[in-house]
């Protein structure tokens, strides 16, 4: 599993208009081929009366799984500037159809290639991307004097302390970066000179969200 990387923050359309025509943006992350092919077969059913509803999607840790469908433009002109989008901003797991209902202007090659360029580039930024990171969670059980020491020294640093439990004892809920688990534990166990205790909880990923420019 990746320790981390990026993707589409959630599903969701964008449309922009270039010379009368309408494009159409819509993302969704997808995990499989499958799902890709399924989200772009809905799409061209939901947008049928369009001109085109073109597509391109990423898929794979390595992003072994790269297809771009040009759905009747001129070859080239739509889909490959799709994926190329998809593979600069890295976007992992990824899927973008853009809808174009002509307006009666042509755009020749180079304004097409811009056009989707542009659909899919500016759909990402109103959609939003997150970076995925694989985080181990510690809880860290403490007595109540801990409290405050503990609580200030957690949101403080660079680790996310997701929340806390106050029972008999207080536990901290705290998801840390998998390379870090050991500086992580080296820390706590020095800042409270060894008086909690530790055990290791769920692996996952935790997202963030990323400023695209």
């Amino acid at each position: 599993m990746l320790e981390k990387y990026l993707t589409v923050k959630e599903e969701g359309s964008h449309e922009i208009v270039i010379q009368k025509s309408r494009f159409i943006g819509h993302i969704k992350r997808t995990e499989t081929e499958e799902d890709a092919q399924q989200f772009i077969l809905d799409l061209k059913r939901k947008y049928s009366d369009a001109s085109h509803n073109c597509s391109a999607y990423m898929i794979g840790e390595q992003n072994l799984i790269q297809k771009a469908q040009d759905d009747g433009e001129p070859s080239g002109t739509a889909g490959v500037p799709m994926l190329e989008v998809l593979k600069k901003m890295d976007l992992k797991d990824t899927t973008i159809v853009v809808t174009r209902y002509f307006g009666g202007t042509k755009l020749g090659a180079g304004g097409l290639i811009r056009a989707y360029s542009s659909a899919t580039s500016e759909a990402i930024k109103h959609i939003g991307v997150v970076e995925r990171s694989l985080m181990q969670e510690v809880l860290i059980k403490a007595d109540y004097g801990l409290i405050g020491k503990l609580e200030n020294e957690l949101r403080g640093s660079s680790y996310l302390l997701d929340h806390i439990e106050y029972l008999e004892n207080v536990t901290f809920h705290v998801y840390v970066p998998i390379a870090q688990k050991e500086v992580f534990e080296t820390w706590i166990i020095d800042l409270t000179s060894n008086q909690i205790e530790m055990e290791l909880g769920e692996e996952k990923y935790v997202e963030q969200d990323v400023e695209v420019n």
